[in-house]
């Protein structure tokens, strides 16, 4: 009975429409109907403001990271109920329950997810994420540069190989979510974010 109650808990958690929440209790919007639609933190940035959008980073990142370390604390050295919980998070914050299995594309969750799991190699794919958003101004470059080293790096630094692949999986479907996004960098039509 483990399993299943973390998993159903890791994705109600992972379910909490933080960028749909903060949008309307600071503009009274549905962030779905604004921006590019997205119930992410990069939207909010762009249309609610930079402290609502850091703010929602920082929870969506939160929400990641909860669930997988306290599964962690209780139950240390099982790495498949983990995994389970930070899969599920993940699903929840990608199609959550509450607004009608429509949501984010998993970056900020699956960052707090990998903090927990595999706070080196998340901690160098935050790095590359940098070097990948500075270098362009794109969100999403600085996301699919990061995706992509998290799994290389877990591999070079002998990280336990179930965590490897799950790396992996997590790496392939950002890339899937991030296909429209992969297709206006290809067309230099992908949006830019300044600090001024």
């Amino acid at each position: 009975m483990t399993l299943p109650l973390l998993i159903t808990a890791g994705y109600l958690a992972g379910s909490i429409p933080t960028a749909y929440l903060l949008g309307k209790a600071f503009k009274g919007i549905d962030i779905r109907e604004h921006g590019s639609g997205n119930c992410g933190a990069t939207n909010v940035f762009r249309v609610v403001g930079k402290g609502v959008g850091w703010l929602t980073l920082f929870l969506d990142i939160l929400k990641g990271y909860t669930p997988v370390i306290l599964v962690l604390y209780f139950f240390p050295d099982q790495t498949p109920l983990a995994i389970g919980t930070g899969l599920a998070t993940i699903i929840g914050h990608n199609w959550t329950c509450f607004l009608k299995f429509k949501g984010g594309k998993g970056v900020a969750t699956s960052c707090g997810v990998f903090l927990a799991l595999l706070p080196v190699p998340m901690l160098i794919a935050l790095g590359f994420f940098l070097i990948g958003f500075l270098s362009t101004r794109h969100v999403s470059v600085g996301s699919l540069i990061s995706s992509a080293s998290l799994p290389l790096s877990s591999y070079f630094l002998k990280e336990n190989r179930a965590l490897v692949y799950f790396a992996m999986l997590c790496s392939v479907l950002i890339f899937v979510l991030h296909a429209k996004n992969i297709a206006r960098i290809i067309k230099g039509e992908e949006s830019k974010i300044h600090f001024r």
